[in-house]
């Protein structure tokens, strides 16, 4: 797995694994189940430290971010609205034209083959609008 977002010698996978470890209950053994889904869905991703201190999982573009409130574990996906989701994860940010998140209280279960396929739309997605290398033309 590739890390990026790299700052004071530390990557961004000990970044986000360090704000896991922080956060001590419930909230990081819920970012940390999402984080090793999100792995599992897509091995290449790559994980940033952007922001301040939000954990960002890219691949072609961005994901996903995990961010971590009081009663809340928030993954905000930046093309959900783009997304198929009929499992109906989407719980949040619902009314914007781009982002959907998914918020996870305390307690709840999120479906994991749902939750990997949203993960797996969302690479396909930024992939199918990389740029492509123009080609030369041939005489």
């Amino acid at each position: 797995m590739k890390k990026s977002g790299a700052s004071q010698g530390q990557s961004a996978s000990e970044f986000i694994s360090k704000r896991i470890a922080e956060l001590g209950d419930w909230r990081g053994e819920t970012l940390s189940r999402m984080r090793k889904l999100i792995k599992e869905a897509d091995p290449d991703v790559v994980e940033e430290w952007k922001w301040m201190g939000t954990p960002v999982w890219a691949h072609d573009g961005i994901i996903c971010t995990g961010e971590s409130y009081k009663s809340v574990v928030k993954l905000t996906f930046s093309k959900g609205a783009s997304l198929r989701d009929p499992a109906r994860l989407f719980n949040s940010s619902l009314d914007g034209t781009a982002r959907r998140a998914i918020d996870i209280h305390e307690g709840q279960e999120v479906d994991e083959s749902a939750f990997k396929a949203l993960v797996r739309q969302a690479v396909a997605l930024n992939s199918s609008r990389k740029p492509k290398p123009s080609k030369k033309a041939t005489s």
